[in-house]
């Protein structure tokens, strides 16, 4: 027994390596598939060259997936397709831009479109932004050249945009969202200071060096100041030249949510909470090789930091053993 089911999501050559890592897929092919644009039916070629694809014909990079459901179900492999995108860029998955690189679960079974429907519903409720998945009939499905079929298998050092490791860490939930609600915005502008306020609402930035915490070496937990959920420990921090408060890591990688941020003419990754949707910061690839590469360039109007000695009383002392 199996089922079909076809995902965009970027890169196909690491889209299709990623799937066949999961038990119960069967198989992958990679390929171009074309869906419906502006409530209109494409005139759809019989072929169609990776360059024209290129040149944005409106084709997507899609894998087909033969998958057993007795072993994974539709819903599984859709959880997994999930890990591996942002579901709410529109034509760009890491580095690659294009209407190719744009994410879709077409189907070729009707009685798969309300499983994929509200897998989408479900999603949408982690992210503050539409999420903008297509869900779509197969309208066709073009085999790409052979030698892109299986490619980072044959080429084990090739392009991936996936990141494996912040996969097994989602995979890794810690922190229960559901015990840090997000309050009304009319609550939290009355809770909150004006600049706490611009920054996690408003998605401004305070001054470096004149912030709260930049040089606080004090151990202890830093959560959300809008829901109380947990991000950073003094653990993960160090002292950086940003002016800012640094982190190596989130406490639990869920609880932050990244975003392409290509304002003031930069190309940027956002950092938003997850439960608050509060404006964090940003992350980037500079960080201490020792701690990962990465440094988490935090404002400190958007998190409220808690000392050890108090963690216990606050409820936070379930993760006093992460410090």
């Amino acid at each position: 027994m199996q089922e079909t089911i076809y995902l965009a999501g970027g890169c196909f050559w690491g889209t299709e390596q990623y799937m066949e890592s999961i038990e119960g897929i069967i198989s992958t092919r990679v390929g171009y598939a074309l869906g419906k644009k502006e409530g209109r039916t494409i005139n759809l070629p019989e072929t169609v060259t990776y360059e024209q694809v290129c040149r944005g014909v409106g084709h997507a990079e899609t894998v087909e997936v033969v998958f057993d459901p007795e072993i994974i179900s539709l819903s599984q492999v859709l959880k997994e397709y999930a890990y591996t995108v942002d579901p709410t860029s529109m034509g760009r998955q890491g580095m690659d831009i294009g209407v190719q690189y744009r994410t879709g679960i077409y189907y070729t079974n009707q009685t798969q479109e309300p499983i994929i429907a509200a897998f989408l519903k479900e999603l949408q409720q982690e992210y503050d932004r539409p999420v903008v998945v297509e869900n779509l009939p197969l309208l066709q499905f073009i085999e790409a050249e052979e030698y892109h079929q299986k490619y980072l298998t044959k080429n084990p050092g090739g392009y991936c945009h996936i990141n494996y490791e912040k996969i097994a860490k989602q995979k890794q939930r810690i922190i229960d969202q559901k015990n840090y609600p997000k309050p009304e915005k009319a609550v939290l502008k009355k809770k909150l200071t004006p600049l706490q306020f611009a920054v996690t609402q408003e998605n401004e930035t305070e001054p470096p060096f004149f912030n709260e915490y930049w040089e606080t070496k004090e151990e202890g937990i830093y959560v959300d100041i809008t829901t109380g959920e947990p991000l950073f420990t003094s653990k993960d921090k160090f002292q950086s030249s940003c002016g800012w408060p640094a982190f190596a890591k989130p406490l639990d990688p869920n609880t932050v949510l990244e975003y392409d941020d290509i304002t003031h003419n930069m190309i940027r990754t956002e950092v938003r909470s997850r439960s608050g949707n509060a404006h964090l910061g940003h992350v980037f690839n500079d960080g201490p090789k020792e701690l990962g590469g990465l440094r988490y360039c935090i404002n400190s109007a958007a998190l409220r930091f808690i000392p050890k000695k108090d963690m216990e009383q606050e409820g936070y002392g379930e993760f006093l053993p992460f410090l």
